[in-house]
């Protein structure tokens, strides 16, 4: 039978299906194998001929035939796990099942009605054809058919390379096989890489669109801050339930953490053949990422590993863990072999991007880089021992270029606000540790093009310098995030030997940019990112002096910035004047004088989104208050939690015990759970939502009086007049000469008391987690676009826009 044969009896099927005003009898197998046995339908075809209306117009009109269709389907399935799909034949009814229920499902997710379907036990339909025992026969839908998908992604033959050397007729069964020895790549507990089959993956592939369908559910329902909201096809499917939980978990990570898509390093090699692992290393990254979604403490009487295979691969020590195996098994990995395979392949592929050639597009280029931060996240999140190791060595610069890349080229692309984010909250969460902070010491030579001022200096150099394009040019959707960027400068400073000119300079713009009278009082936040600069200079001058005469020499150039700093205007008259010159200039933050030097050769600027450019609208983030935790580095370098003093008060009248706790910013406290799809919100851009807030005499001095001026004023008063001395004595204009005095210099006895170390550490909370799963489902349904399995249902997690 020709294929177009096939494609028209398919569709003559649908046509009944949605025609039939009567029942269609579940034992009716003539009917309802018309859509899987006689067919050979690609999941494009299945998407192009049972169009949506139609689906809605069935789940309308004749809900009881969608009901069996659905029903019939994952019968299929599960016979097909029975059968073991020895023939052709029989693996092509599980692809058309497979494709059939990937099309059907997320329309039996946009009613609230049909939503509990799946989780009903189908009472009498057909049950004249399920005669395997009452065993499943009490089993909601739902978990048939998630057991019978995790059975097929390990049937030898069709997705995994059978054991058996003999005939067809001594095929393996399904249900016997021990999968541990089927997993699908050499990585994490498994040392045997098998052979690759592209029929293997693509079948691997379209198995796993189903199974991320199942747990799209998710996408269906309005986001609320209950943590406890638990998604039932994800839980089931990373219970003890699924036999096959561990082989799979090891088979995705390891699939994602082997991909090479450069492959052996022919040029063109990708126009040339189709990268099938491509896709299923896309898929499993997905399905992975959703999988690890964990809400809640550790349960208690969750089941242990069974010692045979995986002692070696996860930590025996503790076993009980949370409920969510997956979970479970990422929270216990602790080999160092384990953690440099995994490191290494995240840092391969989110730097493939990065990869410049000298023949233009001849190297494979990865998409999925956003799965990837998600999955890197999640990795540091749930495995302490993961974080720590990736900050043992320089490794940890190998994610931190990549993700420096993503964020300048993203900046002023307001479709990819939501890789703002992550990459931010990563850098958040590393900054947390003296080891990351030391590390980027390390100078930086690795010359990836981004149009940024071309400098000579360490990683930090790089960091500070991304950052100050971020804030000086990004998009206003990203002013939220400026407090999140200042506090990973400051967590860093104390560790920082030796700034460059260029990034003293960057640093220095900042501050004059946000010092500004107008710019402090048109917002009751802006003046924590005053707080936090001066908090950044306070401990490099402290506690790294010695290498930083660039960053000092800055500051006695610009040593008018905290005179009129100090010198801030607290009457009325002066604030509204201030506010006056506001509405002429409404520039936030103007890029002159920031000294911007000639970009680095073979990058392009950032540039916007593309008009009619789909993105997602993103809730908005807690404030750096509900982000992070104070810790006060004792002199062993162990860090004690700062417990809040006054985190409850309204910013305008807080009282500053520790004099940082003004760095503090309540930017989350206004529209913590409001969800913003327009961009006009908070700092900067409006008055933010609270009642036309106007600012006071009052206010201005409750925070003024708190300004950590007095390590600077000291430095400037001990090192102004004698650099005034040597210019005037030997007729300098020369820098360098007055560098060199700088570099020998010392203030050792005329500083103040070296103030304790606070670093803000990122404390995981609802906000954020809610934050995660918008974001995580927003990715994956922009990135399904063939076929588009969502596209134009009615999703309530998000809205999807046009830029």
């Amino acid at each position: 039978m020709g294929n177009s044969d096939s494609k028209l009896n398919f569709r003559k099927a649908v046509i009944q299906l949605t025609t039939k005003t009567q029942p269609v009898e579940a034992t009716d197998d003539a009917f309802w194998d018309q859509f899987w046995a006689d067919t050979t339908t690609s999941v494009q075809d299945v998407f192009a001929l049972v169009p949506a209306a139609e689906i809605r117009a069935v789940r309308e009109e004749s809900p009881s035939n969608l009901a069996t269709l659905c029903y019939k389907a994952v019968e299929k399935l599960v016979q097909a796990t029975e059968s073991g799909c020895p023939s052709q034949k029989e693996k092509q009814i599980v692809l058309n099942c497979t494709r059939l229920l990937t099309r059907i499902l997320p329309y039996i997710f946009e009613d609230a009605d049909w939503r509990g379907f799946f989780w009903s036990t189908v009472p009498g339909a057909g049950r004249a054809g399920a005669d395997d025992g009452d065993d499943d026969s009490g089993r909601p839908l739902a978990e048939s058919l998630l057991l019978a998908i995790a059975d097929l992604l390990f049937c030898p033959e069709f997705t995994v390379q059978s054991h058996k050397k003999g005939s067809l007729d001594s095929a393996e069964d399904i249900h016997s096989i021990d999968s541990c020895e089927y997993i699908w790549e050499a990585g994490v507990g498994f040392a045997h890489s098998p052979p690759l089959n592209y029929i293997h993956d693509l079948n691997r592939t379209e198995l796993l669109k189903l199974l991320l369908t199942c747990f799209s559910e998710a996408m269906y329902l309005a986001p609320s801050s209950e943590s406890n909201v638990l998604n039932p096809w994800v839980q089931f499917f990373c219970s003890t339930d699924n036999r096959h939980a561990l082989p799979l978990f090891t088979s995705l990570l390891n699939v994602v953490c082997a991909y090479d898509p450069v492959g052996y390093g022919i040029p063109y090699n990708h126009l040339l053949f189709s990268d099938y692992r491509e896709q299923l290393v896309e898929h499993a990254g997905q399905v992975l990422i959703v999988m690890l979604e964990h809400e809640g403490g550790t349960a208690a009487g969750s089941p242990t590993l069974d010692g045979t295979t995986t002692t070696t691969a996860m930590d025996d020590q503790d076993p009980v863990g949370p409920d969510n195996l997956f979970v479970n098994y990422l929270s216990r990995i602790h080999r160092e072999e384990d953690f440099q395979f995994i490191l290494k392949g995240v840092a391969r592929l989110l730097t493939n991007p990065l990869v410049q050639t000298y023949l233009p597009n001849s190297t494979k280029k990865i998409q999925f880089h956003q799965e990837l931060l998600v999955l890197f996240w999640k990795l540091c999140d749930f495995n302490k021992k993961f974080l720590f190791f990736v900050l043992k060595s320089s490794d940890v610069l190998d994610i931190l270029v990549p993700i420096l890349f993503y964020l300048n080229d993203a900046r002023a692309d307001q479709s990819r606000v939501g890789l703002m984010h992550i990459g931010v909250f990563i850098l958040l969460l590393l900054s947390g540790e003296r080891n990351f902070g030391v590390r980027l010491n390390k100078p930086y030579s690795v010359r990836v093009p981004m149009d940024i001022p071309v400098f000579t200096g360490t990683h930090a150099d790089l960091l500070i310098v991304i950052f100050h394009k971020i804030i000086t040019s990004g998009h206003q959707r990203l002013q939220p995030l400026f407090d999140c960027l200042l506090t990973i400068v400051v967590n860093v400073s104390p560790y920082l030997k030796s700034l460059s000119m260029v990034a003293a300079n960057k640093l220095l713009h900042l501050l004059e940019a946000f010092s500004t009278s107008w710019f402090l009082f048109s917002v009751s936040q802006n003046h924590h990112l005053v707080f936090f600069l001066l908090e950044v200079f306070n401990n490099i001058i402290q506690y790294q002096f010695d290498g930083n005469y660039n960053l000092v020499y800055a500051i006695i150039r610009k040593r008018n910035v905290f005179h009129q700093l100090a010198n801030l205007p607290t009457d009325p008259s002066s604030i509204q004047k201030a506010l006056q010159r506001k509405k002429k200039s409404p520039e936030p933050i103007s890029r002159t004088n920031s000294q911007e030097g000639v970009s680095m050769e073979g990058s392009r600027p950032a540039a916007p989104a593309e008009p009619g450019t789909l993105k997602i609208s993103l809730i908005a983030t807690p404030g750096i208050d509900k982000l992070t935790e104070k810790s006060q580095v004792s002199e062993d370098g162990t860090m004690i939690s700062v417990q809040p003093t006054d985190s409850n008060q309204s910013p305008s009248h807080s009282s500053g015990a520790a004099g940082a706790s003004d760095t503090e910013s309540n930017a989350g406290a206004v529209d913590d759970e409001v969800f913003y799809v327009k961009p006009e919100r908070r700092r900067l851009s409006s008055t933010s939502s609270v009642s036309q807030w106007t600012p006071t005499s009052d206010w201005v001095l409750s925070w003024k009086c708190k300004l950590p001026l007095q390590t600077i004023m000291r430095l400037l008063q001990v090192l102004v007049p004698q650099v005034e001395k040597i210019c005037i004595d030997k007729g300098l204009t020369d820098e360098s000469e007055i560098l060199k005095f700088l570099q020998h210099g010392t203030l050792v006895g005329l500083l103040p008391v070296p103030h304790p170390i606070l670093i803000r550490k990122y404390q995981a909370n609802s906000g954020t987690a809610m934050w995660f799963r918008t974001y995580m489902w927003g990715v994956i349904y922009l990135r399904n676009v063939d076929p588009p399995i969502w596209y134009d249902t009615d999703v309530k997690l998000f809205e999807i826009q046009r830029v």
